[in-house]
């Protein structure tokens, strides 16, 4: 069994302050397989999303994030797989303050049940993942609606729209994984 993760501290409480990780450090983390935190601006959401990407991602890691985040689990996918995949925007005209561009729900359909538990999420996602690598499965591989939120990147990543979605993807990319990430709101 996998141990499960742990996350180092964020705040040096000896001296009161927030500690950032380079940017090379935190693509060598995501190479690893292992959670990030992303923060946005405070004049956006003003939050933290908690990352990982998706290609590898366990059934105990998938536990560990439903677990300690608000347990609404995203998968960021280029355009070019949810057009692929025949993935349909959530709704057609999005009135969400932050435009983040949520698709319809899906499960993977094929050694899973329910498509709620941590083993049906992380199939899921791992073979959204592998869509985006090898093409080997198809849109009908998925149940739409579902439980594990595709949200579409915008091309161009984080120098166009600074958001979660984008951020999860780039270093996804940059880390050489599947540009397919999984994030999740931070409650805490």
């Amino acid at each position: 069994m996998v141990p499960a993760p742990t996350l180092a501290p964020s705040v040096d409480v000896a001296h009161s302050h927030v500690m950032f990780d380079s940017i090379p450090d935190t693509i060598e983390a995501i190479k690893r397989g292992e959670f990030v935190i992303v923060l946005d601006d405070e004049d956006r959401e003003n939050e933290g999303d908690l990352i990982i990407p998706a290609q590898n991602i366990t059934t105990e890691q998938m536990a560990w994030f439903i677990r300690h985040t608000s347990g609404f689990i995203c998968i960021s996918l280029h355009p070019a797989l949810i057009a692929a995949l025949d993935i349909p925007m959530m709704v057609p005209h999005n009135t969400e303050k932050n435009k983040t561009a949520y698709t319809v729900t899906v499960d993977y359909l094929h050694g899973t049940t329910t498509g709620i538990s941590a083993h049906d999420r992380a199939l899921t996602a791992r073979k959204l993942a592998e869509s985006g690598i090898s093409g080997s499965v198809r849109k009908d591989d998925f149940a739409r609606p579902g439980h594990l939120c595709p949200l579409r990147y915008t091309e161009g990543g984080v120098r166009r729209r600074g958001g979660h979605t984008e951020a999860s993807v780039d270093l996804a990319v940059a880390a050489g994984l599947a540009p397919a990430a999984l994030l999740s709101t931070t409650c805490e």
